[in-house]
């Protein structure tokens, strides 16, 4: 049977994780009083066994201390509450404020009133659950002033929508394709003022809709007047603010209060780039042809594909809305199943009932007593049914609770087989290579020009992709919601089972096709027959790659060639947290690029047909274009820096900019050094990898990991860390810093025996897309510490529509 705490650590939000009830330090504070009543027993056994018998002066003064003591507890002497209330008394403060909510402090009665261990214990358990209570009191305030909001929106769209349908019905039947067609209509909607009467009226229907449920602990001691006004209080300000925002009254009337609304589309994707672009010329035309009508004033512009957009971002944020109030529910349950386990440790430990007492207190508290969660999550689940949905609750329910895919046993089954399989194959490879000697260095050899990139290529990128399934198998180990990061589909991302089985069945087909390109080289085959199949393999896998059908992970494929192609056109749009980390990873495959491209040109300038090698080497626009594979992951890198800069104003961002400037140049001085082979070449190389190295060093420590702090509590670690053995943290520091230096090789040349430079060049390739396999685990632990420093567990998802400050 698994533990309580270990279910409860496992089902916890773990970005809300130090909100939630200390339950391990309530745990070691029941412990104290554990050991300190098996010391107390330990004790009067021995005094005792000392003794042997208790003489009859010693029984009577217990006696009589007993009957003093139940004489005492009578309501005469005035301990008639004490009586009442048993072995503690639990006080509440009513709050100073309305966000603060009230606090709770127990105050211990009878004969463990004096030790020192049970008050700490229930001091500990008074702060939970004040914190519980304040934490739940913020977050749902926040989600409701979300709802209001999406309330709103939705409005504003009803009533957009209605317009449009009101347009098209105008229309004749010989015009109805024309509105089709027509990119943008011009609705109206009505933008009359409020009357003091509607006004009157609205806010006294919000003030009855909305009386003081949320403080539902009832106390003889507490007047519920003061509740009220803080309650009215809080709700008055509350409507101050939302008099600045788009006000929407009953029915189909809007009071933009003699404002116009206008939509607001982040540009996140490049389509939506030139969307905007496009639609800003029409905006222009409809601005002037507006002023040269009279009494329009009230026609708001709709563009049909803003309109589209608006939509999607109203339904993501609802989506995400719902899933927030579904973690504050799990926040309410395991904290109150978190107190009343802790309860009955106590009592079992004790042997006192303070379970009934205390958990009547819990049970009224603000977090268990308020029900605004729960019907603010069936008023979203309603409204996403009814315009979503199209009145089907099952396909809403799909949307809003998306259900995990089941692990299935023969995924795992298959890894299993194709792990056999590449192991046997890539040995038999290698034992026929061996006896072939095709990696040893031969003046006349064509194997390792030709064939060995296609090998090392598909080798290190499935090695990236292999270290990526480690990578989320730790990130699940260690509680990092790596989804929530990367903002993945929860129905639709990989598992690192998928990312594993990837790796081995691919893996396998292109060992397999290598090892039968190799054995018939040794059969006496011709190169110009065989040269073929290598091609053909690439060529099947960028097919596959790009193929519409709906096999071998369709969905994860096109969202793989979007963040490609929003990391190519990186300033053109705003950089989520998944483009970015996917730059990075390029950055650590640019010989694999280089690789890449040298094969490109082999196959399609028809080289393989002449076995002229060499030609892409002699040509000059592909040494022109090695300089730009090498230096256009750090490009795109840069760009996605600027980009940053640009949206979030952070000046860290521009020294982040450097660091891939660096590296641009310690690329291109390479590239240029291994064309030219001079000394001046050679100590350039050494200058700005030198410069480049340590940039990215002070980066890597300092700035993605968040290490190397001398006020921390972990010596020269940050304060928080997800892995309980720091050993760990200083190994990875140390083994950083060696592969860091793996550029050296260049300057060094040095060699292993009879081994190819082109393998030593592999493994150098190899151990930094290690490091980067490495630095992947730190990088999001980093950024979810940082993120559940505040607390966010939901997507912040921008509403479209806003109030125009213009006149």
């Amino acid at each position: 049977m698994v533990k309580f705490s270990k279910q409860f650590e496992g089902q916890l939000v773990p970005e809300w994780k130090e909100a939630f009830v200390d339950y391990w330090q309530l745990k070691k504070d029941l412990k104290k009083i554990h050991l300190l009543n098996i010391n107390n027993n330990n004790i009067n056994n021995g005094s005792i066994s000392n003794t042997g018998t208790i003489n009859k002066n010693q029984q009577h003064p217990s006696l009589a201390n007993s009957l003093i003591s139940s004489i005492g507890k009578l309501s005469l002497f005035g301990h008639h509450h004490h009586r009442d209330h048993g072995p503690i008394h639990v006080h509440k403060k009513l709050a100073s404020s309305v966000s603060k909510g009230d606090m709770y402090e127990t105050e211990l009665l009878e004969q463990f009133a004096d030790t020192d261990a049970a008050k700490e214990f229930f001091a500990c358990l008074d702060t939970q659950l004040n914190k519980v209570n304040q934490f739940y009191k913020a977050k749902e305030n926040e989600f409701m002033d979300r709802g209001d909001s999406l309330k709103k929106q939705m409005e504003i769209l009803i009533e957009l929508n209605t317009a449009i349908k009101q347009h098209r019905g105008n229309k004749g039947a010989s015009s109805e394709q024309d509105t089709k067609e027509d990119a943008s209509i011009s609705g109206t909607i009505s933008c009359e003022e409020e009357s003091i009467k509607d006004r009157t009226e609205q806010e006294q229907q919000l003030q009855d809709n909305n009386t003081p449920d949320d403080l539902e602990i009832n106390d003889e001691s507490f007047a519920d007047s003061s509740r009220f006004e803080e309650d009215m209080e809080g709700k008055s300000i509350r409507m101050k603010k939302d008099d600045n925002k788009i006000r929407t009254l009953s029915g189909r009337v809007f009071n933009c209060q003699g404002k116009k609304l206008r939509l607001n589309i982040p540009l996140t994707t490049p389509s939506r780039t030139f969307s905007a672009m496009s639609s800003v010329l029409e905006d222009l035309v409809y601005q002037s042809s507006k002023k040269n009508h009279e009494g329009n004033n009230n026609k708001l512009h709709i563009n049909k594909t803003k309109l589209h957009h608006a939509e999607k971002m109203i339904k993501k944020a609802l989506i995400e809305l719902y899933k927030g109030l579904g973690y504050l529910k799990t926040y309410r349950n395991l904290n109150m199943l978190a107190f009343i386990k802790i309860l009955k440790k106590f009592d079992k430990v004790t042997g006192k009932q303070i379970l009934p007492i205390y958990l009547k207190v819990v049970e009224s508290s603000y977090f268990n007593s308020s029900d605004k969660v729960m019907n603010l999550a069936d008023e979203v689940e309603e409204l996403f049914v009814k315009h979503f949905a199209e009145d089907n609750k099952r396909t809403a329910l799909k949307y809003l609770r998306p259900h995990q895919r089941k692990e299935s046993h023969s995924v795992t089954f298959f890894i299993g087989l194709f792990t056999g399989c590449f192991i046997a194959l890539l040995a038999g490879y290698v034992i026929m290579a061996q006896i072939t000697g095709m990696y040893r260095p031969q003046p006349d050899t064509v194997y390792m020009e030709t064939v060995y990139p296609v090998l090392s290529m598909f080798s290190l990128l499935f090695l990236h992709l292999f270290l990526y399934g480690c990578n989320i198998f730790m990130w699940k180990k260690t509680r990092i919601n790596y989804s929530f990061i990367f903002e993945l589909a929860p129905t639709k991302e990989l598992k690192y089972r998928d990312i594993f089985l990837i790796c081995t069945a691919s893996m396998t087909a292109v060992v397999g096709v290598m090892f039968i390109h190799l054995t018939l080289l040794t059969k006496g085959y011709s190169h110009t027959q065989v040269q073929a199949i290598p091609g053909l393999l690439l060529l099947f896998s960028v097919v596959l790659l790009v193929c519409p059908f709906n096999i071998v992970y369709r969905s994860n494929r096109y969202r793989f060639l979007c963040v490609i192609r929003n990391i190519i056109l990186s300033p053109l749009y705003k950089v989520l947290m998944l483009d970015f980390f996917m730059a990075d990873q390029l950055c650590s495959q640019v010989p694999m690029l280089r690789n890449l491209e040298y094969v490109a040109c082999y196959y399609i300038t028809g080289s393989y047909k002449t076995q002229d090698y060499g030609y892409c080497m002699r040509a000059k626009h592909y040494r022109d274009f090695a300089y730009a594979v090498s230096f256009l992951p750090y490009y795109w890198r840069a760009m996605q820096c600027a980009r940053r800069w640009f949206d979030e104003g952070d000046t860290s961002h521009l020294v982040n900019l450097g660091k891939y400037v660096s590296a641009m140049l310690a690329a291109g001085a390479k590239v240029a050094y291994e064309k030219e082979k001079s000394v001046g070449w050679l100590c350039l190389v050494v200058v700005v990898s030198s410069a480049a190295t340590v940039y990215q060093l002070y980066w890597d420590f300092v700035r993605d990991w968040g290490l190397l702090k001398m006020n921390s509590k972990n010596p020269w670690l940050r304060n928080d860390l997800m892995l309980r053995r720091k050993i760990i943290y200083y190994f990875c520091m140390g083994l950083n810093l060696i592969l860091r230096l793996a550029w050296l090789q260049t300057v060094l040349h040095s060699s292993f025996e009879h081994v190819d430079y082109r393998i030593t060049g592999l493994f150098l390739a190899a151990l930094e897309v290690i490091r980067r396999g490495m630095w992947n685990f730190f990088r999001l632990e980093n950024e979810h510490l940082n993120n559940a420093g505040k607390f966010r567990a939901v997507k912040p998802v921008p509403l479209p529509f806003e109030e125009d400050e213009e006149d």
